[in-house]
């Protein structure tokens, strides 16, 4: 007897204990909870502590206060002006009203499903209607800004706050930046080409231009160094014709001297000469000695 009462007091203490245990339900830092009682949602709790609730009939959902990350995958996008781009963008959440996302959405992974739709088709609808060079310039942050303002409306039913939407990549598909590459390496070679000919036209004129000025300086400095000459012949013979009628004798006799200087320098050791030849008669006799004549 005794047996049966200590078996029955320790199993009211067990059922006790759960129904304890099914009564209490924790809610830490940075969550919030959602008290469902038989489908009927009927209390939100949003402070950290140890809560009751009843046993059997109610259920507790809770979800995060903090900031959840969405990550959609890699998508292409048409452009503005019909031109390829290979998109991922990323975005930050809330839930703010446990409700709302209870009735829309129940679960985390449901959220991020609808949550990267609506990114999806903001992000085309707006890039749709850039240029590609829009996401270069100062315009990117007002179509991400676009992306966001869309995608908050469409979250706010859901009981979701959208804070971020951003591009972790935007990068033209590989054919395409292929195809780019292999046009701006035709562009280059273009360019360089038309350098090299107009390098080689300048070069052709600074060469044309630096004949023309050689032959004007060579002409110039021909026709110096004729009158120089024809100036220094005119002196010379001048000079000689001067020298010539003040001494006849010795003029013909330093002549005489020079020829025989060009004659003999160039001659082999032995020269055969007439002695009767005019060519001797200085050699042979020497200078005449003539009269003085009178000083002018």
């Amino acid at each position: 007897m005794r047996r049966r009462s200590l078996i029955a007091a320790l199993a009211l203490a067990a059922l006790a204990l759960y129904l304890l245990s099914s009564s209490l339900y924790v809610v830490n830092e940075g969550e919030q909870a959602l008290v469902v009682r038989l489908g009927a949602p009927i209390d939100v709790v949003n402070q950290p502590g140890l809560e009751f609730k009843a046993p059997f009939i109610d259920a507790v959902y809770v979800t995060s206060t903090r900031s959840l990350l969405l990550e959609p995958p890699v998508e292409q996008a048409i452009m503005g002006d019909q031109k390829r781009l290979e998109v991922q963008p990323y975005a930050r959440y809330r839930i703010v009203d446990p409700l709302r996302f209870y009735q829309a959405l129940h679960t985390p992974e449901a959220a991020n499903v609808q949550l990267a739709q609506f990114v999806s088709s903001s992000a085309r609808r707006a890039l749709g209607q850039a240029p590609l060079r829009a996401l270069l310039t100062d315009e990117r942050g007002h179509i991400l800004d676009l992306i966001k303002t869309e995608v908050a409306a469409k979250a706010q039913p859901l009981g979701v706050a959208v804070d971020e939407v951003r591009f972790h990549r935007a990068d033209l598909p590989f054919e395409t930046s292929q195809a780019i590459y292999d046009r701006m390496k035709s562009e280059r070679q273009r360019e360089a080409k038309e350098l090299r000919a107009q390098g080689f036209e300048w070069a052709q004129q600074i060469q044309a231009r630096a004949d023309h000025d050689r032959t004007v300086i060579l002409s110039e400095a021909q026709r110096a160094a004729a009158i120089a000459r024809g100036e220094g012949d005119a002196e010379a013979n001048r000079t000689l014709a001067e020298a010539f009628s003040r001494d006849p004798a010795f003029y013909s006799l330093y002549r005489s001297l020079q020829t025989y200087k060009g004659a003999l320098a160039n001659s082999a050791p032995t020269m055969v000469v007439s002695p009767d030849a005019d060519f001797m008669r200085l050699m042979k006799s020497g200078p005449q000695p003539q009269a003085e004549s009178p000083k002018p």
